[in-house]
């Protein structure tokens, strides 16, 4: 069996004059330089490429079956009955080694010119009322579950940013790109710790990005099943709350 290699560096850290008082800043900056000096990328043994592989496409085949082939065509109708424009939202995305992608998504929003370049935020006059609904559940993410057949992601990864956040964020965040690493996924390490949707300032993206360095670092089967088991609990959990506090609203 293959054994990763570990390297590790002695880091000796300067005595800085004029150090300034500790802070989250501060500290994910010493985290950055540190590890300037001691990381290397984890490689995994080849058989967890093979059992991720298959993972992905027993799990995407048996949703497409199963779940999308009835689901989707419900979604397209409400979809197209609510606004102009496609049922799918493609939008090219940074994939593994920096390689761009089209990913799938059900369209959320009315058809704008901003889709490509501006991230949606909470009360987006662009979204849809059907487009709230996909969002509040993450059912608009499932067509990338045809991404993962096609192999273009994984289930469980980084998950991957439009071109124009790859672009600003490579020149602004140190490491940034060691995300691209790995496979894209659907959900990753940063997801189920809270770093989900909307990004609002730079310092939450740096803590996704160390997540995902944390995931780079300690990825095996049984993490990305454990990642895999939360992200269904979160997604169970949010669609519940979704109808429970629809129906509240129509009892009062």
């Amino acid at each position: 069996m293959e054994q990763p290699v570990v390297i590790n560096f002695p880091v000796e850290r300067e005595i800085r004059q004029n150090t300034p008082p500790p802070s989250d800043i501060n500290e994910m900056r010493e985290m950055f330089h540190e590890m300037s000096q001691r990381y290397i990328v984890y490689q995994p043994s080849s058989y967890y490429y093979s059992i991720k592989r298959t993972m992905d496409i027993i799990i995407s085949i048996m949703f497409i079956l199963l779940v999308m082939s009835w689901l989707y065509p419900i979604i397209a109708l409400l979809i197209k009955l609510t606004s102009k424009g496609p049922v799918l939202f493609i939008q090219k995305r940074t994939g593994y080694k920096g390689v761009e992608f089209d990913c799938l998504k059900f369209r959320t929003m009315y058809v704008n010119d901003d889709a490509h370049t501006k991230q949606a935020s909470s009360n987006d006059s662009r979204i849809t009322f059907i487009g709230k609904l996909l969002r509040l559940t993450h059912l608009d993410e499932t067509p990338q579950f045809f991404n993962v057949l096609l192999g273009d992601m994984s289930l469980i990864g980084p998950r991957p940013h439009m071109l124009f956040h790859t672009a600003y964020y490579s020149q602004r965040i140190p490491y940034y790109n060691l995300r691209h690493e790995a496979q894209p996924g659907m959900t990753g390490m940063a997801q189920i710790k809270g770093y989900i949707g909307e990004i609002n300032m730079e310092r939450e993206l740096r803590k996704r990005i160390q997540w995902d360095i944390y995931y780079l670092k300690n990825r095996s089967i049984w993490l990305d099943l454990k990642i895999f088991m939360i992200t269904i609990g979160h997604v169970f959990l949010k669609i519940l709350h979704v109808f429970s506090k629809k129906k509240d609203e129509t009892s009062s």
